[in-house]
């Protein structure tokens, strides 16, 4: 009796966080061990071991051409850099952090006098905002809140993310 309860209990939970609604889902497929974002396609692609698991149409920072040299520029960065956070509670429904400054970046900055920056996300946006302005991030990559949701699932801290012009 005891297991048939637990049984029916589990299965209500499962059933109620499906029509909650819930912006958290589950993954269980292949590990992504790389994403790539191509700035002039406007592409994001989430792969395994080199293979595509995901792709999905990005917006960019609002002068998404070249790459991020100062704070408040528009651009989003390009280079080499890794998932290093996970904001659950963001104003963009959910968002992943990308570790944008790096030292070079740092340098570059301070050599102009200016500070390179940061706060650079992967994050949801809804589909109004994305529909009528194409490029409107302050450096970061947008998708729609849906997507959002998966790459939340499929991506972890530490994964490594080349962003290219």
């Amino acid at each position: 009796m005891r297991v048939i309860r637990g049984l029916v209990g589990a299965l209500l939970l499962v059933a109620l966080t499906a029509c909650s609604g819930s912006k958290f889902r589950t993954y269980n497929g292949p590990e992504v061990t790389r994403i790539i974002v191509n700035k002039g396609e406007r592409e994001m692609h989430l792969l395994h071991h080199g293979r595509v698991l995901r792709s999905f149409d990005i917006h960019l920072g609002f002068a998404p051409e070249g790459h991020k040299q100062v704070e408040g520029d528009g651009k989003t960065p390009e280079g080499d850099y890794f998932i290093d956070r996970r904001n659950p509670n963001s104003s963009f429904h959910l968002s992943i952090g990308i570790s944008y400054p790096n030292e070079m970046d740092v340098a570059r900055a301070a050599s102009m006098g200016m500070s390179p920056g940061g706060d650079i996300f992967i994050h949801g946006a809804p589909q109004t905002v994305r529909r009528h302005r194409p490029d409107w991030t302050e450096g970061c990559i947008a998708v729609t809140d849906k997507e959002m949701e998966i790459i939340y699932a499929m991506v972890k801290d530490g994964t490594p993310i080349t962003i290219n012009p």
